[in-house]
């Protein structure tokens, strides 16, 4: 059920996404075949579809988030194209392909990069209640600025070369990289459905603590982070309670949260 629930709204994002981006026949050709080839190769799309779940558990329409929704998207791509660069991760591939700066060489992947950000806050202006732009703007620039994702990459870099990070680092590390843009699409989605602060901030919560676990998860597949600190199954009971703690922020919704559960279920459970 929650694969093909899953699969669904990966479409419908993936769909929409091809509207958004650029065509590749468009001038200068090259940066919009980087950003075309960098997006729609493949994903989860789990962070979109929570910024779809979210509007949708307090009461809005999928339709009036979608561009929001495909903006988290793009700024989750930029963030993996700069990721992967040899300054950074330096990942030869992403998703079983060539990234993109291996593909299209490390300059015009810091471009594409800067080009899918400067579209994802193109698509949130799109937004008629300007309250709300305002809103979802400050939310999303301060989860991925210098205090959230990019922090974390930061704090990342430190440690890199060290044989084995602190819990401690690892914790602030993956609650800024990770878990403050799940949040953020958690919590933007709920704002744009005109939630109440109650639902928002439980609907922050929850993303928070799924971004966690995901990232527990990802140590587990990846045996580093924390499967290195705690082991495997250490690493994986950690997850457990995390999710424990995503479902727990739910409660005020009742089963209309059922799908935010089937996600945290799914990421607790994912294999790849």
């Amino acid at each position: 059920m929650i694969k093909k629930y899953l699969e669904k709204n990966r479409r419908l994002i993936d769909k929409e996404l091809g509207k958004y981006l650029p065509e590749r026949i468009s001038r200068p050709r090259i940066i919009h075949e980087a950003m075309r080839y960098s997006v729609l190769n493949g994903g989860k799309r789990i962070r979109p579809i929570l910024v779809l779940e979210s509007s949708r558990v307090c009461g809005g329409r999928i339709k009036d988030v979608l561009p929001v929704a495909c903006a988290i998207e793009l700024v989750h791509s930029y963030s993996l194209i700069h990721d992967d660069l040899p300054s950074m991760d330096d990942a030869a591939t992403r998703r079983g392909k060539p990234s993109c700066h291996m593909k299209y060489g490390e300059a015009l992947a810091i471009l594409t990069g800067d080009s899918l950000l400067s579209l994802a806050f193109n698509l949130i202006s799109r937004e008629k209640n300007k309250a709300k732009i305002g809103r979802v703007v400050f939310e999303i620039s301060k989860a991925i600025g210098s205090f959230g994702m990019i922090g974390g990459q930061v704090m990342d870099l430190n440690v890199k070369g060290a044989k084995k990070a602190d819990p401690h680092t690892m914790q602030y590390i993956n609650s800024r990289k990770t878990a403050s843009l799940m949040a953020a699409a958690a919590k933007t989605g709920a704002i744009i459905a005109g939630a109440s602060e109650k639902e928002i901030k439980a609907l922050q919560k929850y993303g928070e603590h799924l971004g966690l676990a995901f990232q527990r998860v990802d140590d587990i597949l990846d045996r580093n982070g924390y499967a290195e600190i705690f082991g495997a199954g250490g690493a994986h009971d950690e997850s457990k309670r995390l999710i424990s703690k995503a479902e727990d922020a739910l409660e005020i919704f009742g089963r209309q949260a059922d799908n935010l559960r089937h996600i945290s279920d799914f990421v607790l459970n994912r294999k790849h």
